[in-house]
């Protein structure tokens, strides 16, 4: 089995703010739902943005991560790799230095990747009531 071809990783921090705004944009055109943008820069090597969306059918996020691929590919020249377009209750977008999660509302409530990538950012739960130890 041939391996993908890698996706393009921006050497300039001019090229990534270039894909953040283009993907932030391309959602709020899209009329995307809860859109948040989770900074990645120095947490983790997989990227510098981890934007996160919801639309609200399978055909609304199928048409949403369509369109924003095509729109990274001919405005920036990047290609993309998406997973999951065929049912589109989540599609991941990886656009090398911008992660996108495009999703359903039940299934991202279900996933919750908001908190799980939080890394600290989100206040503490509050300690337990007395007695409830």
């Amino acid at each position: 089995m041939a391996s993908a071809s890698p996706v393009y990783r921006a050497s300039t921090p001019d090229e990534v703010d270039a894909l953040h705004r283009l993907v932030l944009s391309s959602l709020d055109d899209d009329q995307a739902v809860d859109t948040i943008s989770i900074p990645l820069a120095g947490k983790s090597s997989i990227a510098d943005h981890m934007v996160i969306a919801s639309g609200r059918s399978t055909r609304q996020v199928a048409s949403m991560a369509s369109k924003l691929a095509e729109k990274i590919k001919g405005e920036l020249g990047r290609s993309t790799r998406i997973e999951g377009l065929p049912t589109a209750d989540w599609v991941l977008i990886d656009a090398g230095d911008v992660i996108v999660h495009l999703f359903r509302p039940e299934v991202r409530s279900f996933y919750n990747l908001e908190r799980m990538w939080a890394f600290g950012d989100a206040p503490p739960a509050p300690p337990p009531a007395a007695g409830q130890a």
